[in-house]
């Protein structure tokens, strides 16, 4: 039997990616999160066409903590929370609208939102991701995992599958790799 060479070089080549994904954890549509810090389980939703993560909250206020830009909000998840939440202020992001969500008036073309620092845990991993913080209590879930953070938990999306991870079982004293 003898070999092509073109055949097999691009075979050979191919071995690369499937190693990559070897070492990647396949989660579905939908996975538990739990928040480290804030003490809940949520059901989210990964989205790959999101770049960032959005976490659903309501009474958002930036202040002056020592010198530092912190927010306030309270989560807008099913009176989860009645007490407000303060983090420090990561950044603020600019969100492009969508069509319907464009006021001529006011002539923005995005949506400026506080993003914090969280700690979530899905199946196993747990990783410290950015997330902008704005109401979606009109969506199913309240939080977003966008394509930033699923890079994080070197994570593969396989849409036919929900809740693939299982239930949050990370160590809460100690983060893995990142």
């Amino acid at each position: 039997m003898r070999l092509k060479p073109f055949p097999t070089f691009l075979y050979l080549l191919c071995l690369p990616g499937f190693a990559a994904a070897g070492e990647k954890t396949v989660y579905g549509l939908n996975e538990y999160a739990s928040l480290d810090g804030i003490n809940l389980e949520v059901a989210a939703k990964l989205d790959t066409g999101a770049k960032t993560a959005s976490l659903s909250a309501r009474d958002i206020k930036r202040f002056k903590r020592n010198g530092e830009s912190w927010v306030r909000f309270y989560l807008a998840i099913d009176a989860a929370h009645s007490h407000p939440i303060e983090r420090p202020l990561a950044r603020v992001s600019k969100i492009k609208r969508r069509a319907g969500d464009y006021d001529p008036e006011e002539g923005k073309l995005f949506t400026a939102r506080p993003v914090i620092e969280l700690d979530v845990c899905m199946g196993s991993a747990l990783r410290s991701i950015e997330v902008n913080l704005t109401d979606r209590s009109a969506f199913q879930y309240p939080l977003l995992i966008g394509s930033e953070a699923l890079k994080r938990f070197d994570a593969l999306v396989d849409p036919s599958l929900k809740y693939a991870a299982g239930k949050p079982a990370c160590a809460t004293d100690a983060h893995t790799a990142e």
